[in-house]
């Protein structure tokens, strides 16, 4: 709440017939919007974005006071209930979070040129936007097992883990360090001391030269091809790769997994919810927005995307008030 409150509702973007009064810039259903809501969210806009150029806070404006409306009138067409007490609650909730001293939220009042009246109505909205919501996506948590069973089988990859296999590694830039370096391994010395004298690469070498989990497919091909195909505990190397010459040996093995249809459920199922839920919105939204740009008629000079008589809509939403 330290800006505008949010009118929330994963992107409700939002839009009567008839003339407009003179007194006023819209009507939705035939309701006006009267000029002098406009002025006032005109001021708010200036002083918090007083760069923006005035079709752009005409636009905002225009766009926030219909979407007031719209959330009002769906919400009735739903028969969403939202009480005085509801708004009360979460306003308080929302000015504590945001304003822990009392001053400091009379401040932002008098700097944004809002009233104590804007803020609450922001936070009806809000609130009327997520209950809308809520009935949108009601009942898309109910996901049948064979749909579940169904996506397990299409991508059964997605719940497997490779073979990984533990290395310990020296890097060398010439053929005869590495071929150094392998005879001192072969001697017995450390990997930390091997490492540390031939190694130029300084992540392994900082850990006695271990480069652990590595998967097939992972590392330089020449390398990969040659760990994927190395006996576990054996010393290999030199192996030739762009980056230089490797000799290295395989510390662990770690099998390849893969989730059972049960154990990948609770997963599944989440992703499927979550499809669900987005093309429930997804076609709500389209809806929602040519139902109420339908029912909003905009005076000439007044005349956005979210007017049945202004400009078509584009893909891209008018930007919205922060």
């Amino acid at each position: 709440m330290k800006q505008l409150l949010p009118l929330t509702a994963a992107g409700l973007v939002l839009a009567a017939c008839g003339g407009v009064p003179g007194n006023s810039v819209a009507t939705v259903d035939g309701d006006p919007i009267k000029k002098a809501d406009y002025e006032h969210w005109m001021t708010v806009v200036r002083k918090l974005s007083p760069d923006l150029k005035r079709e752009q806070a005409r636009d905002q404006v225009m766009n926030l006071l219909a979407s007031l409306r719209w959330f009002d009138g769906e919400a009735e067409r739903m028969d969403i209930a939202l009480g005085d007490a509801e708004v009360t609650k979460a306003f308080s909730e929302q000015k504590r979070q945001s304003f822990p001293k009392d001053a400091d939220y009379r401040t932002f009042l008098k700097t944004s040129g809002q009233t104590e009246a804007d803020i609450r109505q922001r936070v009806r909205a809000a609130l009327l936007a997520t209950k809308i919501q809520e009935r949108v996506v009601k009942g898309a948590d109910k996901v049948p097992e064979r749909a579940v069973a169904d996506f397990y089988a299409r991508n059964r990859a997605r719940f497997s883990q490779p073979e990984k296999r533990d290395l310990r590694v020296v890097l060398t830039q010439k053929r005869g360090a590495a071929e150094r370096a392998r005879a001192a391994l072969e001697r017995g010395d450390s990997w930390k001391a091997v490492t540390k004298r031939y190694s130029i690469d300084d992540t392994s070498k900082a850990s006695g030269g271990k480069l652990p989990a590595q998967a097939e497919g992972t590392l330089d091909a020449e390398l990969d091809k040659a760990v994927f195909s190395a006996r576990k505990g054996a010393l290999a190397g030199p192996v030739k790769t762009q980056y230089g010459y490797y000799v290295f040996t395989v510390t662990a093995v770690v099998a390849p997994t893969q989730q059972t249809l049960a154990e990948a459920r609770p997963a599944i199922r989440q992703t499927l919810v979550g499809e669900r839920q987005q093309k429930a919105l997804s076609t709500f939204m389209a809806d929602f927005a040519k139902r109420w740009r339908a029912r909003t008629q905009c005076a000439e000079d007044y005349r956005t995307s979210d007017c049945d008589n202004g400009p078509k809509p584009t893909a891209t939403p008018t930007p919205r008030m922060q």
